[in-house]
């Protein structure tokens, strides 16, 4: 299986944020996006998700058959919100996710072990810690198995413990022949990841 993106350009609000980016992953293969507040790492990110439309090249996932014919069927996205409901509890929000997405990898259970929130499944989600969201919505891309991770700033409100608890599952998921894109400002800890810089916003006037 590998991602392909070619010559990738990104706007926001009509004004362009980058372009001319390619990059090819194989499995076990991670990128690391880095750049500037600004410089585009979430618009590109929602561009290989599908999210959004990129102003000029493509994205494509080859040899995933007919099971991940593209790139949406083959990626969990973690964006900067959580994609959980606060009314519903953790487990019901995962058994959700688990029966909408299929493919179930963990149990509900497994996947809340895995993230040191065993035992809480019964409270609202809506109850929990800042923390505790965010490890609830990584246990989201447990409960049901993807080989694409999209991540957006993924450690965004995680202590530095649950921020290495976060990149040993990003490590195994690699192991496993996954391939992950990661947006971050952080050292995720990622095991020969390639880097990819996003510069500068330009500028409107194309000075400066």
């Amino acid at each position: 299986m590998r991602l392909i993106a070619e010559n990738l350009a990104g706007e926001r609000g009509g004004e362009p944020v980058f372009s001319g980016i390619s990059f090819s992953l194989e499995e076990t293969g991670a990128l690391v996006v880095i750049g500037e507040n600004g410089a585009g790492k979430s618009t590109l990110l929602r561009i290989v998700a599908g999210l959004l439309h990129p102003a000029s090249g493509a994205v494509r996932l080859e040899g995933g058959g007919e099971t991940w014919p593209d790139v949406a069927a083959a990626s969990h996205y973690l964006g900067h919100e959580n994609a959980m409901k606060p009314a519903l509890t953790v487990g019901e929000n995962l058994g959700y996710w688990r029966d909408f997405l299929g493919e179930q990898h963990l149990t509900v259970d497994e996947a809340l072990d895995e993230v040191g929130l065993a035992g809480i499944g019964h409270l609202p989600f809506g109850y929990l810690s800042t923390g505790q969201r965010r490890r609830g919505a990584i246990a989201r891309m447990l409960v049901s198995y993807r080989p694409l991770w999209l991540l957006d700033e993924p450690t965004s409100g995680l202590d530095a413990r649950s921020a290495r608890m976060f990149s040993a599952l990003v490590n195994a998921h690699l192991g496993d022949g996954g391939i992950v894109v990661a947006a971050t400002h952080v050292d995720l800890g990622l095991r020969e990841a390639a880097q990819l810089e996003l510069g500068p916003v330009p500028s409107p006037h194309g000075a400066g």
